[in-house]
């Protein structure tokens, strides 16, 4: 009979936190970016706002033969991976420094709840191109199985939802209550998924705002609180689990010119 395995010891994934987003966020799937490829009026320029550490921008080279990726922050832009066909620029999204009528497509992945929305939206509207697309998305709370899932929502709701900007339920509503000024279009479903092991979903849950906003200002790591009940909900720390996090996805063109 196989031993229960020993419980594993928490690790602090707090000290490289751009790093650390780069290596533990999920990826999102690769049908999105064919899509988005083929509503795109043309597949020349892609513009990833808030491209954070440049994930969905890598993504979207793989279709357009240039993307440009700009982020506010030098941090997280020195921990993107590099690539022939993605241009990094610092620059906050209401003032990308790109030339007006220059863009087929404009993504934002997980970030336009940080935006001076209207900005962006001026921003966007004149970058694009006559016919261009501008598409935003967000994912919430994953999903893995109830044992697990009820020790995730305690550390969501009951421990960190004070530590949560208010800005977090624009997320928790799929982008729909948000102002879009395009003409909308209906995109197909997506999700992102993924199969981990534990030391991965702490990992990633370690990449959670309020978490850091919490141990910044009061100096208690909640997740570290939690570990014990979610290590015991998991079982074996190397076993993979199927994760999954439903996508909401805003899609939508500038007017003709």
């Amino acid at each position: 009979m196989r031993d229960r395995p020993l419980r594993p010891e928490f690790k602090d994934y707090f000290s490289e936190e751009s790093a650390a987003y780069a290596e533990y966020r999920p990826r999102y799937p690769e049908g999105l970016f064919a899509w988005l490829a083929d509503v795109a009026p043309a597949c020349t320029v892609a513009w990833d706002a808030g491209t954070g550490t440049g994930q969905a921008a890598v993504a979207l080279a793989a279709h357009f033969d240039k993307v440009i990726a700009t982020d506010a922050s030098a941090t997280q832009l020195e921990n993107a991976p590099r690539h022939p066909r993605v241009e990094y620029r610092q620059a906050v999204a209401g003032h990308s420094m790109l030339a007006a009528n220059s863009v087929d497509l404009a993504t934002v992945a997980q970030a336009l709840h940080w935006f001076d929305r209207g900005a962006f939206y001026v921003e966007a509207a004149k970058v694009l191109v006559s016919r261009g697309v501008l598409a935003v998305w967000c994912y919430g709370v994953h999903r893995i199985d109830p044992r697990v899932d009820e020790v995730i929502e305690y550390l969501y709701d009951d421990l960190l939802g004070a530590w949560w900007t208010a800005d977090r339920r624009l997320v928790e509503e799929g982008y729909r209550t948000i102002e879009f000024p395009f003409q909308e279009l209906t995109p197909p479903g997506f999700e992102l998924t993924a199969e981990w092991d534990l030391h991965r979903l702490v990992g990633y849950i370690s990449t959670w705002s309020a978490l850091r906003r919490c141990r910044r200002e009061t100096g208690r790591n909640m997740l570290e609180e939690v570990f014990p009940r979610l290590a015991e909900a998991w079982g074996d720390p190397a076993r993979l689990r199927l994760i999954r996090w439903p996508l909401a996805l805003r899609v939508g063109r500038v007017a003709d010119a």
